[in-house]
């Protein structure tokens, strides 16, 4: 039988005032409700209820590889990267030998874990992801009049020219940038941030579609809300668009500063509710069911976290998530759409 856990919001300055509150059947306040955590990270772990008391998931389940979130964003988010296995541990020692607290404001490494991550769109989502190549770039630039952009790609190429742009702090930006990247000028009105926006590919996804983001991506999210599998990380590397750490040589070290498309997962069809997407990785799984009249799942692994997003699944209601332990069987109805997600324990 499943057992209900409860989310903890996460308030920070990009986040919708409506949206996770509405979702969570609560009155919204003046807070922005920026993300819904379940799982066990440190960060915001969950709790469950065993034998009618309230007690951390961890104490069923372990310490949980994954983490699922809802996100529900406003404004756009930090322009970012996320580190490999390797320079995590790296990161996390070198940080821990400078006797720096796990939540100081200028850590980056909070933990010694990768963070390869998915995002499935509950509405219209729009992002940045990966880089276009350097020709469709200056072509773009060629049309728009980029000429300082345009005159530093093509002479130092990505990695030097993404490097001066966020080095730089009082930049004169150019006209004619398309409406996204006007929103960003206005609550950064000379950010380098933006010229490395500009090389980058813009992608708007439609609910249900989705993205894969593995290390050293540099992505900034702008608009609307999703679902989000991750490894249990809260590694991230910022370079712009924030008011928190930024460490450009920490950044440009980590991200990778060559052309790359968006990765999108294509769902594959298991059954006729139930679809799996393609993750390219082992780190965790992730099946969206879009239950009609009933639909019977039996875990089969340690652990895993169902999330409901919409309807009334019975076990489960909108915003509401359940814990299944291997072998444990919960029988659905609906309609609803419940997201199954699994990690590698």
């Amino acid at each position: 039988m499943a057992s209900l856990i409860s989310g903890v919001v996460q308030h920070y300055e990009w986040g919708d005032q409506h949206t996770l509150p509405e979702l969570l059947g609560l009155p919204s306040d003046a807070e922005p409700w920026a993300e819904l955590w379940f799982g066990t990270h440190p960060g915001g772990p969950s709790k469950v209820r065993i034998q009618a008391e309230s007690r951390a998931l961890a104490d069923l389940t372990g310490e949980l590889s994954f983490l699922v979130k809802v996100i529900a964003a406003a404004e756009p988010l930090s322009l970012q990267t996320h580190p490999t296995l390797e320079q995590a541990r790296a990161g996390f020692e070198r940080e821990n030998e400078k006797g720096m607290p796990l939540l100081t404001a200028n850590r980056i490494y909070r933990d010694a874990s990768a963070k390869p991550e998915f995002l499935c769109a509950l509405t219209n989502f729009d992002a940045l992801c990966g880089f276009r190549t350097v020709d469709d770039s200056l072509q773009v630039c060629k049309e728009n009049e980029w000429n300082e952009l345009a005159e530093h790609l093509s002479q130092d190429g990505l990695a030097k020219c993404v490097r001066w742009a966020l080095s730089k702090s009082d930049h004169r930006l150019p006209r004619q940038l398309p409406d996204w990247a006007n929103r960003l000028a206005t609550s950064y009105p000379d950010s380098g941030g933006i010229l490395v926006a500009l090389l980058m590919n813009y992608v708007q996804l439609v609910p249900d579609e989705s993205l894969f983001l593995e290390a050293g991506n540099v992505h900034a999210y702008l608009h609307g809300t999703a679902v989000e599998v991750m490894s249990s990380s809260d590694n991230v590397v910022r370079g712009a668009f924030t008011k928190k750490h930024v460490d450009i040589d920490e950044f440009v070290k980590v991200a990778n500063l060559s052309p790359t498309g968006p990765s999108f997962c294509r769902p594959t069809t298991i059954d006729q509710f139930c679809v799996q997407y393609e993750v390219p990785t082992s780190a965790f799984g992730v099946q969206r069911i879009d239950v009609r009249d009933s639909y019977a799942i039996t875990s089969n692994h340690d652990a895993e976290i169902l999330l409901c997003t919409s309807g009334n699944a019975g076990a489960l209601t909108r915003g509401q998530a359940a814990v299944l332990s291997q072998g444990e069987e919960v029988q659905l109805s609906g309609p609803a759409t419940v997201f199954r997600t699994w990690g590698t324990n």
